[in-house]
């Protein structure tokens, strides 16, 4: 007689820290419209009582201050995931986007935008990790390894139809299982192609941009990005010296971050034109799909690259729609987790746009890898002018770190989305009452605070 089955395992907690490290202290982050960020998440945690050991580990990205809010928000879609079964929620993770997407009330402080927007990310991309870990594969290799028919159903295609419709999508990723084994073979040894922001970031002199550029390219990065908007003769002069520094052979891309009306973009971009940037990321607000496409028109042939505050597929559907972009930058915890990043990379495919991630902040850098990844396996079954962000901040807080070799990021192969962070981390920076706040906000001297 076999033995009676016990009760399905179950969510049983949702857990949330507010995690903030000090990198304003050091200018690290510094651009024209954040001067002084503190890299921070509004960190989940999703246990069980699986018996297996695994938790699912995720978490939006802020600069500090209204953290505290992100976590709130986290802690308000609680009733949706405690309780559910493990099995059924990693089987099809879609189902809980659905849901956490389609609640009638929470919905009205969006729809699918802000601060209840990163939170269903950051949930939803839990779940995931969690999904990943239990199927013992990082996440890159569990969405490359899919069906491509579980895969569309994954994916929320209301308001896309006129772009891109499931069909389209389950044709996009069919074909991609051709010569998709022989691409992971690629990938897991050479990697895949990184720049870095680490030279670039706006509060930094001119002796410090010199050294970190110069390194970068003898670390074999090919592409570097300089933040500009603040000052057009300091950004002249920076960009002189970025040029001077990595030759004519290397890319270098510059970043507003929003600081420009559509002329001023136009007049800026033109004006550094003569140190050949590659391309302008986000010359205008991110709202302003027909802004993007008027900038674009003007400033050719440098590119127009964006995404990093886009708030969710419909707008990079209209970015794509209205020729607005050269560059779709993806990022891993502004839109609403793995699955709407998804529909957004096979609209990108469908348009013949590359895509360039945003991994500029704490823990980007680990989650984006693994969608770019995919994308290459499995989707467009190239790297030619896609290359990920690559800052060198604070990877010693996570416990599955990205890893850089040759300019290029080694492929994850541990189990999960690369979210977890290492405890003693979450103790020490959680705020206020971790050990790193407490001593600080009562003045005491802190010698081992600064950010890694």
């Amino acid at each position: 007689m076999s033995p009676t089955p016990g009760p399905p395992a179950r969510i049983t907690a949702l857990e949330t820290h507010d995690i903030r490290f000090p990198t304003s202290r050091e200018l690290d982050g510094s651009d024209a419209m954040n001067p002084d960020p503190d890299y921070s998440a509004a960190y989940v945690v999703l246990r069980t009582d699986a018996g297996d050991g695994h938790e699912g580990h995720g978490f939006s990205f802020t600069i500090g201050r209204g953290n505290e809010v992100q976590v709130a928000a986290i802690q308000a879609l609680r009733h949706h995931v405690v309780g559910r079964s493990v099995e059924e929620l990693c089987a099809d993770p879609g189902t809980l986007n659905r849901d956490l997407i389609g609640d009638s009330q929470l919905r009205w402080l969006g729809p699918e935008k802000g601060v209840m927007h990163m939170a269903i990310g950051a949930v939803v991309n839990a779940v995931w990790d969690l999904a990943a870990k239990r199927a013992e594969k990082p996440l890159w290799r569990l969405l490359a390894d899919a069906e491509p028919e579980w895969l569309v159903r994954q994916i929320d295609f209301r308001y896309l139809t006129d772009a891109l419709t499931p069909e389209e999508a389950l044709q996009i990723l069919r074909r991609g299982r051709t010569g998709a084994e022989e691409r992971i073979g690629t990938l897991l040894e050479r990697g895949y192609p990184a720049y870095t922001t680490s030279p670039g970031w706006l509060g930094y002199d001119d002796a410090k941009l010199t050294r970190l550029a110069a390194e970068a390219v003898a670390d074999g990065f090919r592409q570097i990005k300089l933040k500009v908007g603040a000052d057009l003769d300091d950004d002249l002069r920076r960009c002189r010296v970025a040029r001077a520094v990595v030759g004519p052979g290397i890319r270098i891309a510059i970043d507003a971050n929003q600081r420009w009306d559509v002329a001023e973009a136009v007049r800026w971009t033109k004006a550094l034109a003569e140190f050949d940037p590659y391309w302008i990321e986000e010359p205008t607000s991110p709202d302003d799909v027909l802004g993007h496409a008027a900038i674009r028109k003007a400033v050719a042939p440098v590119k127009v690259a964006t995404g990093e505050h886009v708030q969710n597929r419909v707008v990079f559907k209209q970015l794509l729609q209205a020729g607005a972009v050269d560059v779709v930058q993806i990022d891993a915890a502004r839109v609403g987790g793995v699955p709407e990043n998804l529909a957004i990379l096979l609209l990108a495919a469908k348009f013949g746009v590359p895509v360039c991630p945003h991994a500029g902040g704490v823990g980007l850098c680990e989650l984006v890898q693994h969608l770019s990844m995919f994308d290459y396996v499995a989707v467009t079954g190239t790297t030619e002018d896609r290359v990920i962000e690559y800052v060198d901040h604070l990877h010693d807080h996570f416990l599955d770190p990205v890893v850089i070799s040759e300019g290029h990021y080694t492929a994850p192969t541990a189990p999960g989305f690369s979210a977890a962070m290492r405890p003693e981390s979450i103790a020490r920076y959680t705020f206020p009452d971790g050990a790193f706040w407490a001593e600080d906000l009562a003045g005491e001297p802190n010698t081992k605070g600064h950010a890694a």
